[in-house]
């Protein structure tokens, strides 16, 4: 009897290592990061598979359709907020103790032009810098600025065009321009 549990003690400790573990970048993108339009969520109501989703898109107009609460504007919010108006929205009439748990599962993309092998969009990643980010794109070209490029935030509602270094960390959404050098 002892081997056994010792043998089921060793198993749950090695799934329990082999979960994945978020890097602090990670987790603080994740606390502070606000959705937008793009971005998907994992919406998990314990017990109520008809009121869990595995990835709802947030629409253009910035908004979701949910059941019993209709069309929720969840722009930006955080994951945990939305999280708290589904319990609040569920509690009172629908669920005596609605347990949720809400995440983004795809981040809205960013885009990079310019001087570089693959321009186009590309899928945001937690953690990304400006290096990594050229490096998803394909590479610099032959031209390319190999110092510096120039950032469109989409968190700056003027939309003005910033210049950066490489080490900029990129957010959703940003427009990444990689500029080429005279000589």
């Amino acid at each position: 009897m002892p081997r056994l549990f010792l043998l089921l003690l060793a198993t749950v400790v090695a799934l329990w290592a082999a979960l994945p573990v978020a890097s602090p970048a990670q987790a603080q993108v994740a606390d502070s990061y606000t959705l937008n339009s793009g971005d998907s969520v994992r919406i998990h109501v314990y017990g109520e598979e008809d009121l869990s989703f595995d990835q709802l898109l947030i629409g253009q107009n910035g908004r979701i359709s949910y059941p019993f609460l209709g069309e929720l504007t969840v722009i930006g919010k955080t994951a945990s907020q939305l999280q708290a108006e589904l319990i609040a929205g569920l509690k009172p009439d629908y669920l005596v103790d609605p347990r949720i748990s809400v995440s983004v599962v795809k981040y809205r993309p960013f885009f990079v032009n310019g001087e570089v092998k693959k321009p186009g969009g590309v899928d945001f990643q937690p953690g990304l810098t400006l290096r990594k980010a050229i490096s998803l794109a394909g590479g610099f070209t032959e031209r390319a600025n190999k110092k510096k490029a120039l950032v469109i935030s989409d968190a700056d509602p003027g939309r003005k065009e910033q210049e950066v270094n490489l080490d900029y960390n990129v957010q959703p959404g940003d427009i990444i321009t990689v500029q080429d050098t005279f000589f």
